[in-house]
């Protein structure tokens, strides 16, 4: 008969030869062993395998929803740059026509200057006129 010596936890396997025992049962993967239990590894494996699978599956479709995002705010700054440089070169026109209407509003501010010294010339002349009449009356009822 075949005599197992342990020694450092070393065992002789009657497959393999020597291996370093971890338990105090040995498991060969060619052994016969327990149906049920290999099910339920094989079930366990299956799980973890599904659970590792939709982490995986989760992380991509976040990357994926981050690649869109990123896709959409590229899009979208790229919309507000081409507005922005369109509002630039429209207020550039502006001050390029306000700077062309310069002369013409000093020339608007002239003619009301003018208007007003007009208004109070006329004012004063009515109110000449209205002195003068008095005196006629006053002198035409002697």
């Amino acid at each position: 008969m075949m005599e197992e010596v342990e020694s450092d936890g070393i065992t002789d396997s009657p497959k393999k030869g020597p291996t370093l025992s971890t338990s105090t049962s040995s498991f060969e993967a060619l052994d016969p062993h327990d149906p049920n239990l290999s099910k339920l590894a094989n079930a366990m494996f299956s799980k973890t395998s599904e659970y590792l699978y939709g982490e995986l599956t989760s992380t991509l479709d976040d990357y994926r929803l981050l690649e869109s995002m990123n896709q959409a705010t590229i899009t979208k700054y790229a919309d507000m740059k081409h507005l922005a440089v369109n509002v630039t070169k429209s207020v550039g026109e502006l001050n390029d026509k306000y700077n062309s209407l310069i002369p013409l509003l000093q020339q608007i501010d002239q003619i009301e200057d003018s208007v007003v010294k007009l208004e109070q010339a006329a004012y004063k002349l009515d109110a000449y006129s209205k002195r003068l009449e008095a005196k006629f009356k006053n002198l035409e009822k002697r």
